[in-house]
């Protein structure tokens, strides 16, 4: 594994550390006027999310991990497991529920999606901003339900529950953000 100074770290940068994977969300280097000077970060455990804060002395060495990204398919789930196809080689890829995190809550059959592979496994998947999804059931909504940011549950075709106006039905289709997991907007078509 390469190894990299912590002088030439960079936002996006993954690195190996003995507690997993972690990406490099920001960065300062500071130089007090006395001692020596140092690095303070924020980074994101690449299959948790969680955010740490760590310092390390200036031009300390940290392994880099060489993440790969390919576009895949997603084709269908088989028990726990979803199975991807990949875009250039037509290579068929099985990855576990819990490697996907909240993604798989967004994936239907036919999405494309950017998988991050190390070391042969996946460690994070990157969705669009937002989905469309139709809604697979919920309280039909009734005339004149227009009451200003009054919310119901409805259950989309990906199994996930998010919270949506009043005046949404079964089989309409909705926009839900991938990050936060709410409705945006009832969607054309």
């Amino acid at each position: 594994m390469p190894a990299v100074s912590t002088n030439d770290l960079k936002n996006g940068m993954t690195l190996n550390l003995p507690e997993g994977l972690y990406s490099v969300v920001e960065f300062q280097h500071v130089k007090p006027g006395k001692g020596g000077a140092f690095v303070r970060t924020k980074l994101k455990n690449m299959r948790t999310g969680a955010v740490i804060d760590r310092t390390y002395r200036a031009d300390e060495k940290l392994d880099q991990a060489i993440i790969e990204k390919r576009e895949m398919q997603f084709l269908y789930a088989d028990g726990t497991d979803y199975v991807f196809m990949d875009n250039s080689d037509y290579e068929q890829v099985l990855a576990p529920r819990e490697a996907l995190g909240s993604a798989a809550n967004f994936l239907k059959e036919g999405d494309s999606a950017l998988l991050q592979f190390f070391a042969g496994e996946i460690v994070a998947i990157d969705l669009p901003a937002a989905v469309e999804l139709t809604v697979s059931e919920t309280e039909p909504g009734l005339q004149g339900d227009r009451v200003s940011g009054a919310r119901k549950p409805a259950v989309l075709e990906t199994g996930i529950t998010v919270q949506v106006p009043l005046f949404v039905n079964p089989g309409d289709r909705v926009k839900v953000d991938t990050r936060s997991g709410e409705y945006l907007t009832r969607a054309g078509g």
